[in-house]
């Protein structure tokens, strides 16, 4: 069994809150997830998206492409427009050999407007649900078919949030999965259960930490999903609530393998990415030779 450990920018710097980023170069973030000892590392803003200048840069660190965010519009649109919008991504990630892009639905979604509260998420009717299944599995299918997959992110405050919708969309649909522990817990799911029911379907993995007291703690008909990111909702394996050597042995023993990245959006003054880098990364590799796992490079 082998895995590869990764980590998403996002905790040097949040493209949804600038004030939730640190003033870090490129090269100073891949610098210091390598120093962490990650080797790959998702897409963000300041990534260029062209190999030919990105390649260099990521050798320097010994650090590779481990996917990436693509804001999704397919629910209220096209697939013709979304296959327009997605291929520049397509072929970066194709040439800089990614496992997948990371398919973020955002029509209708809530996730990025900071006035409006969690309680005020769009909801799908087991119709549009099934009509959406299969729009996204025709779409997923094409990427496939392109050479690159996607994965699809279950996230608070869009319209896959809960466990409940989470399943009746893999029940309307063939689409391919991210888990993503931190905002299943955080919807108030079952991640234990959500393993045993989908794990066919994961080829990706976020192993995205939560402060139960935090999450517990919310308004949800006042605060949004940003006010939740600010007080501090989310953290890395080892700083959290949750337990990921159950999770990752769950993983291992329905046979998962492939990358296991840290995404984890906070305050990097009052935790430093580094700092925050380099706990996630111990925890991981605990769990990791727990679980049974090789990990690689």
């Amino acid at each position: 069994m082998k895995a590869r450990l990764g980590i998403a920018p996002i905790a040097w710097w949040n493209d949804d809150l600038a004030e939730l980023s640190d003033d870090v170069s490129l090269e100073e973030c891949l610098g210091q997830a390598s120093e962490a000892g990650f080797t790959g590392m998702e897409t963000g803003r300041r990534f260029p998206m062209d190999m030919e200048e990105l390649g260099p840069i990521l050798s320097r660190y010994g650090i590779s492409v481990c996917g990436g965010w693509f804001s999704g519009l397919l629910l209220d649109g096209d697939i013709e427009a979304e296959k327009e919008r997605i291929a520049q991504q397509m072929a970066f990630f194709i040439a800089a050999g990614a496992p997948c892009i990371v398919y973020g639905e955002t029509a209708r979604s809530i996730q990025g407007i900071r006035c409006a509260p969690l309680a005020t998420k769009p909801e799908l009717s087991e119709r549009e649900m099934a009509a959406y299944g299969r729009k996204i599995s025709d779409f997923a299918d094409w990427c496939a078919r392109q050479g690159m997959p996607i994965a699809y992110h279950h996230h608070m405050a869009a319209a896959v949030e809960t466990e409940a919708e989470l399943d009746l969309l893999m029940e309307h649909s063939s689409v391919p999965l991210l888990f993503d522990a931190g905002h299943m817990a955080f919807a108030g799911g079952d991640v234990m259960r959500v393993i045993d029911n989908h794990h066919t379907r994961i080829t990706h993995v976020h192993t995205k930490d939560i402060r139960r007291a935090v999450v517990d703690g919310l308004d949800r008909s006042k605060e949004s999903f940003l006010d939740a990111v600010i007080k501090g909702a989310f953290t890395v394996p080892g700083d959290g609530s949750l337990d990921f050597e159950a999770i990752v042995k769950a993983l291992a023993a329905k046979g998962y393998e492939g990358w296991f990245v840290v995404e984890a959006e906070q305050d990097p003054v009052k935790n430093p990415p580094l700092a925050m880098a380099r706990k996630g990364h111990k925890e991981l590799l605990r769990v990791m030779d727990a679980a049974g796992y090789e990990v690689v490079k």
